[in-house]
């Protein structure tokens, strides 16, 4: 199976580092108060990191291996700290940092709501290397916002009126705005639902590659050569999380008014300026770009130039002909309708395509793997340290009935909770999702196994679109964005507990151990995100198309339920035909990718990436190709140091400057504003 080649190879370097095989301890011991408040710690920071990524650009890169440094960080050095003080400590495993690892990913994977990745190739999965080897390559964005910043901010008042009051189908009291509590039930309601398919890493042996991946950093730390290269990240990553947390407060001193600072330093020119082309100083997105491959980089480089620098100046000399003068450009009738919906045709396109092809590989992967196990039934004997991986992994399962019943439990409550919250869901819409939702679980946990991808937020688009046109007029936006959200996260959770599991699986970690921390930190997001979303939503100006705080992707989504209501008439003239056409690049590009021999196929652009700037626009896309130009030159001076050090420089990066956004919001809370404004304007 293409999916399987290699995986031998890639859990031999998993667990090559373990140093014995030697009894891990009881799954109690494997958690911790320490561990606990240590997620606690980890995850409340990322979910501020990825919220303002979420309500700025859309894009949030994969931090698992960021967050597993941190996690890493924090316990190491507490053990330490009570060493020094003459206090005895509990030794610090593998199997708590992962419980930690997935603990914490857990709690700020609320605030992302799923991701959508690009494919690996097969071939980059054939040999997993050591210790911060694992090249950064592997680690792609996600180009789909989490809820935050799509479904659930695209049900609010001002996303509602930026889709046009006139608008057909966008029907006057179809909003929502959000609330602390409504969002909390919400996502309590819908974040614990999964039937724990085991058999998947035991029986299938998928490689799982992100888990797997993980499962490597976590190892190597635990050896004494790792631990050498762990003091070197650590002393990275405290440097440049200084340098980045210091810079934003700087920044912040000049930043007193509108397009002020250096966040709009006109570095090509104040007409590149104009058209978003210049480079705005955020470390956030550069360490984002540091973790990204070129090829997202450079995708969306490309997006930036087509829209911004070709389409929208084109298309907006066409004011008066083909949409009214008369009507504001932020009107969906008029250029914002067009960004809006080519955006939604690029990410349909892409999407439609990658859930053909996953949904395909996975039938002809299971028909092949059925074949393959009936042909070699008792030919070949698993070596004796997977035979100690499958024991231990065994050992501590959850019961079936357990899952079962707390599965029927979690329905019964949803089935209540949700069209009590929004009454256009009506109960028998959500009695399908979660029928189906095993089924669909099953098939992306699968195909994540395969090829890293989780296509959870393509099933959401389905369900919206199906959601909308069943509802109706009246009622179909509202249902249709919140179907979106419970068939996404009821998909979701299956591909992302697999994917822990095959960590678990790896570093000797009982499934046990990591479903409490998995469902520990479920609870903590649930709490935290909703608190930290409404930081940023009462200190900033959320959803602003002019302003820093864009959160794209609400309208984007809002936009796909008003066409499942009303079909093509909602968009403006000539969209149709521009919509075709890059509908139809998405999926041919996806082709030739396919298609293609790799040393070619690896340059085609990524037209999901390709979509984000033509909303955001193309200031960060530059910082994020600055962050590739660093990757780049930093690997053809020393490659190995920039293998080691890269993922600890870019999260000091994002990290530092992600936290600077507390003392930020809490003085935009208390009114005290910057004390100066650094702008510019031309001689003439």
């Amino acid at each position: 199976m293409a999916g399987l080649d290699g995986g031998g190879d890639a859990e031999e370097g998993a667990t090559h580092a373990r140093g014995g095989r030697g009894a891990p301890p009881p799954w109690r011991e494997q958690l911790t108060a320490r561990g606990l408040v240590a997620s606690l710690a980890v995850g409340a920071m990322y979910s501020v990191i990825v919220m303002k990524l979420n309500l700025t650009t859309g894009l949030v890169p994969t931090l698992n291996v960021s967050a597993a440094l941190i996690a890493f960080v924090v316990l190491r050095g507490w053990t330490q700290a009570l060493a020094r003080l003459g206090f005895a400590a509990r030794p610090f495993t593998r199997q708590e940092n992962t419980v930690v690892q997935t603990c914490a990913v857990a709690c700020y994977s609320i605030a992302v709501g799923g991701q959508d990745h690009p494919p690996l190739h097969p071939s980059s999965i054939r040999r997993l290397p050591s210790l911060m080897e694992i090249p950064t390559d592997w680690f792609f964005g996600s180009f789909c916002a989490g809820g935050f910043g799509s479904y659930l901010l695209g049900l609010n008042k001002r996303t509602y009126e930026m889709a046009g009051e006139d608008t057909e189908g966008n029907v006057p009291g179809s909003y929502k705005e959000p609330g602390i509590a409504w969002m909390t039930g919400f996502l309590l309601a819908v974040s614990f639902v999964g039937l724990l398919a085991l058999v998947m890493i035991i029986d299938y042996k998928l490689t799982y590659p992100s888990g797997t991946a993980t499962a490597v950093l976590i190892n190597g730390f635990h050896t004494p050569h790792g631990d050498a290269m762990a003091k070197q990240q650590v002393n990275g990553f405290t440097k440049y999380f200084a340098m980045s947390f210091f810079w934003s407060f700087f920044q912040w001193f000049y930043s007193g008014g509108d397009n002020c600072g250096f966040s709009q330093f006109p570095i090509f020119g104040l007409k590149a300026w104009q058209q978003t082309f210049f480079f705005d100083f955020s470390l956030t997105y550069v360490g984002a770009g540091m973790i990204c491959s070129h090829l997202v980089n450079l995708s969306l480089l490309l997006g930036a130039i087509l829209s911004w620098g070709v389409m929208w100046p084109l298309i907006s000399d066409l004011k008066g002909d083909w949409y009214s003068a008369d009507i504001p450009e932020s009107s969906m009738k008029s250029l914002q309708g067009y960004k809006a919906f080519i955006c939604v045709a690029l990410i349909l396109g892409d999407g439609l395509y990658n859930f053909v092809k996953i949904v395909a590989l996975t039938i002809k992967n299971l028909f092949d793997s059925s074949k393959l196990k009936n042909a070699k039934k008792g030919e070949d004997m698993p070596v004796l340290d997977e035979l100690h991986r499958n024991e231990v992994f065994t050992r501590d399962n959850i019961p079936s009935w357990l899952a079962f019943s707390g599965y029927l439990g979690l329905t019964f409550i949803a089935v209540i909770a949700i069209p009590m919250m929004f009454h256009e869901m009506k109960w028998y819409y959500v009695v399908i999702a979660y029928l189906l939702a095993p089924a669909l679980g099953f098939c992306n946990a699968y195909g994540a196994g395969l090829t890293d991808i989780n296509m959870a937020y393509n099933y959401g688009k389905i369900a919206l679109f199906i959601l909308a046109a069943w509802a109706g007029k009246d009622s179909g936006v509202v249902a249709g964005l919140v179907g979106c959200g419970l068939v996404k996260s009821l998909v979701s959770i299956s591909a992302d507990l697999m994917h822990d599991f095959k960590t678990g699986h790896l570093t000797l970690t009982s499934p046990r151990s990591m479903i409490i921390a998995q469902a520990i930190g479920t609870v903590m997001g649930c709490v935290i995100s909703p608190l930290t979303f409404f930081l940023f939503y009462n200190a900033f100006d959320i959803g602003n198309p002019e302003g820093y705080w864009k959160a794209p992707y609400a309208l984007v989504y809002r936009n796909m339920a008003i066409l499942g209501v009303e079909g093509f008439s909602a968009l403006p003239q000539h969209c149709l035909q521009l919509c075709y056409g890059f509908f139809g690049f998405a999926v041919a590009a996806n082709l030739m990718r396919d298609l293609c021999p790799p040393k070619y196929g690896r340059w085609v652009p990524l037209p999901m990436a390709m979509g984000v700037p033509f909303l955001v626009g193309a200031s960060f896309a530059i910082d994020m190709c600055i962050g590739s130009l660093i990757v780049f030159t930093w690997h053809i001076i020393d490659k190995s140091k920039a293998a080691l050090m890269v993922p600890a420089v870019a999260s000091g990066l994002i990290c530092g400057d992600g936290l600077w956004i507390f003392p930020a919001s809490l003085l935009a809370l208390a009114k005290i504003s910057p004390p100066m404004c650094m702008a510019f304007r031309s001689t003439n």
